[in-house]
C-alpha cells in the first residue's frame, strides 16, 4: 500500500485513505489545487488531529490559534477569528478539514481580486460591504502604543485621516470595497492596510514544504496576478 507519510503505520495510512479519499477529490476540483497537493494538506491537518487523542475527528480553534501566531506570525486575535469565521461560517470550537483546505487555497492563491476580496471581509468586521471612521479608527489604534497617551491619540488621529485620504475614492465618508480594490489593484502592498492576515514569506514557505506544495517554495507576496 502506497504510504503518503512513512510515521503512520499501516493501519493509520489506511484509516486517512478512508477518511479522506472522498474530500481530496472533492476539493481538488473545487480549488487550484491538485489531488496530490490536497492529500499532503490534509495528512499535516490529520496530523494535527492526531496530537488531540485516538478519538479526536478535528483540529481545535486553539491549535488553529496557535499556528497562526508560531508560524505565521499573526498575532491580532479578531484577525484570527475573523479568518476562522470566513472558512467556517461560525466560530466553533473545532476547524474541519474542508475549512483547512479552503484556508490554504487563500493563501496560496496567486490572483489579487481573490485576495483582496479576503482581506477586505477580514476588516468588514460590522459586515455592511464599506469600513467606517469606526472599524478603521479600532484597528489603527493597535498600530501605536506609548506612555504618552496625547501623543498616541494624535498618531492614531493622523493615520485615520491619511488611510481615509487614500482610500476612500470617492470621498463619501467611508471605504467600500471597490475603493479598496481600486487603490490596491494599483498598490497591490496596501492590501494589508489594516493589519496582517497572510503569512509572510518565510511562512508560505514552510508550509509548501510541510505540505509538499512545491509551487509554493519562496513564494513572493509581491508576484500576484491582477
Amino acid at each position: 500500500m502506497y504510504k503518503l507519510d512513512a510515521t503512520l503505520d499501516d493501519v493509520q495510512n489506511t484509516r486517512f485513505n478512508n477518511i479522506y479519499r472522498d474530500l481530496i477529490k472533492q476539493m481538488s476540483k473545487q480549488t487550484q489545487f491538485t489531488e496530490m497537493e490536497v492529500q499532503s494538506i490534509l495528512m499535516v491537518y490529520h496530523k494535527f488531529v492526531l496530537a488531540n487523542g485516538p478519538k479526536a475527528r478535528s483540529m481545535t480553534v486553539k491549535q488553529f490559534n496557535q499556528l497562526f501566531s508560531v508560524l505565521f506570525k499573526v498575532y491580532d486575535l479578531q484577525i484570527i477569528e475573523r479568518i476562522l469565521l470566513l472558512i467556517t461560517s461560525d466560530l466553533k470550537k473545532e476547524v474541519d478539514p474542508v475549512a483547512w483546505v479552503r484556508l490554504f487555497a487563500v493563501f496560496m492563491s496567486h490572483k489579487l481580486e481573490e485576495r483582496m476580496k479576503f482581506t477586505f471581509q477580514i476588516y468588514n468586521v460590522g459586515n455592511t460591504g464599506s469600513l467606517n471612521r469606526e472599524i478603521v479608527t479600532l484597528a489603527v489604534e493597535k498600530f501605536f502604543t506609548g506612555e504618552d497617551e496625547d501623543e498616541v491619540n494624535e498618531l492614531r488621529s493622523d493615520m485615520v485621516e491619511l488611510l481615509f485620504k487614500k482610500f476612500d475614492v470617492d470621498k463619501d465618508g467611508v471605504i467600500s470595497y471597490d475603493d479598496y480594490a481600486t487603490v490596491v489593484s494599483a498598490q497591490p502592498m496596501l492590501l494589508e492596510f489594516l493589519g496582517q492576515c497572510f503569512p509572510n514569506v518565510d511562512g508560505m514557505t514552510v508550509i509548501g514544504y510541510c505540505a509538499n506544495i512545491m509551487s509554493q517554495i519562496s513564494f513572493p507576496k509581491a508576484d500576484i496576478e491582477e
